[in-house]
């Protein structure tokens, strides 16, 4: 297969083959990072990472990632950027294409990723954008690849906020991989009609099905993984965090969820989360609302059950694939 100079914008843009693909490889380069096997096959080659949103798993697995191929790694974000101030996207793809070998991009619009591997020379990666996650839902299906050995036929359902970029990405890929994929959230929520047309066929070819529910209790002895993430995103505003916890309360990831699944359900999250009151935002919301837990209650995170920590480090491993794969052309050996 030959990747060689593509972008990485969304999961649709891949055929099921090249996923797995990217999986298996993704699976070689845990084992080369963790038995300490040297993999530095880029030494001349720098790569940017434009951050209009913070993140630290986005952040420390492309940086990460990059330094272990033995690339040279730019961060910027806003204040070291004149992209979209200053300069437009157009302008900022053809100077930075001409200073590196890729370009990732984490913000908002998907147009300005778009936009970014339009005018771009360089392979460019989507690191999260309001519509779609792509590197997220790649190494949450490492994770789950994992721990069942198989993916075809399991079910994925994604609980709470349901039209979110994490989930429009996860039902993506739940349609290539041949995963049913139940939508489990608030009518007033629910995935947008163009992302569920599009993977609605693509489930039916491989055999899946797409289902979207407001009823929690259809979970019940059919979900293998059970994923959930913030109810309150980046930048909600305050005004409308009451509003929100009321929509989501029913939809809390709790020991009773988790009993309804499959014995052998896991949790996921993609983090961070809101399952005790260790952060600022979390004691805010508790000072107003007298909630303790949202999305997912601690006794569920910190459970055997949950997998969120070897899901976080396994962005590494298929951001390291992507890159690789987007780079690599045969005189690189």
């Amino acid at each position: 297969m030959n990747f060689y100079g593509k972008d990485f914008l969304r999961i649709l843009d891949f055929s099921e083959e090249e996923l797995r693909y990217m999986l298996a490889m993704a699976a070689r380069f845990k084992e080369m990072k963790k038995t300490g096997q040297n993999h530095k096959f880029f030494p001349s080659k720098n790569i940017a990472i434009l951050f209009e949103k913070t993140s630290t798993r986005t952040r420390c697995s492309f940086e990460v990632a990059g330094y272990d191929l033995g690339m040279g790694v730019t961060f910027l974000d806003p204040s070291g950027s004149q992209m979209g101030h200053k300069e437009s996207i157009a302008d900022t793809a053809r100077v930075l294409s001409r200073l590196y070998d890729g370009i990732e991009y984490r913000g908002f619009d998907q147009k300005i990723v778009d936009d970014l591997a339009k005018y771009s020379d360089v392979p460019v990666w989507n690191g999260l954008t309001d519509e779609c996650h792509p590197t997220q839902a790649l190494g949450d299906f490492l994770t789950i690849q994992e721990h069942f050995g198989e993916l075809k036929g399991l079910t994925l359902a994604f609980v709470g906020d349901t039209r979110n970029n994490v989930a429009n990405s996860l039902m993506a890929m739940s349609a290539k991989m041949g995963v049913n994929f139940i939508a489990c959230g608030p009518n007033e929520l629910r995935p947008s009609d163009k992302i569920v047309k599009k993977c609605k066929p693509i489930a039916e070819k491989n055999g899946s099905t797409i289902t979207i529910t407001s009823d929690v209790a259809s979970l019940n002895g059919k979900a293998d993984v059970i994923y959930t993430d913030v109810w309150l995103s980046l930048g909600e505003p305050q005004e409308k965090w009451g509003e929100r916890i009321e929509l989501l309360k029913p939809y809390q990831v709790n020991s009773e969820m988790m009993s309804g699944a499959k014995d052998t359900a896991i949790f996921l999250h993609c983090l961070p989360s809101f399952h005790d009151l260790n952060t600022s935002i979390a004691r805010d919301v508790n000072k107003v609302f007298g909630i303790k837990e949202m999305e997912v209650t601690n006794e569920v995170f910190e459970s055997k059950r949950s997998l969120v920590f070897e899901q976080a480090e396994n962005r590494m491993h298929t951001i390291k694939t992507v890159m690789f794969l987007t780079l690599y052309k045969k005189e690189d050996k």
